[in-house]
């Protein structure tokens, strides 16, 4: 997953947490259930500029029966 982060503000981000919501969806796309994994942001991030992170979502294969796939939908930052 490749997310690209872009700072705004008028000071560096120096640390926080992004949050991947990536869901199990069968053939018909109902959404049967969703894994999270917590990694930190690619920090520093100056103000005005922006920083690209790669981080790969690993999902048990139990978790993913025959017909079934994985999305990764939905990806959150806490800046602290």
């Amino acid at each position: 997953m490749t997310v690209a982060f872009a700072n705004s503000g008028g000071t560096a981000a120096r640390s926080g947490t992004v949050t991947l919501g990536t869901h199990i969806v069968d053939l018909l796309g109902i959404d049967w259930s969703t894994v999270t994994s917590t990694e930190p942001l690619p920090v520093p991030v100056a103000p005005g500029s922006r920083k690209v992170g790669t981080w790969t979502v690993c999902v048990d294969d139990w978790r993913v029966p025959l017909g079934m796939h994985v999305e990764t939908r939905v990806v959150t930052v806490d800046w602290s």
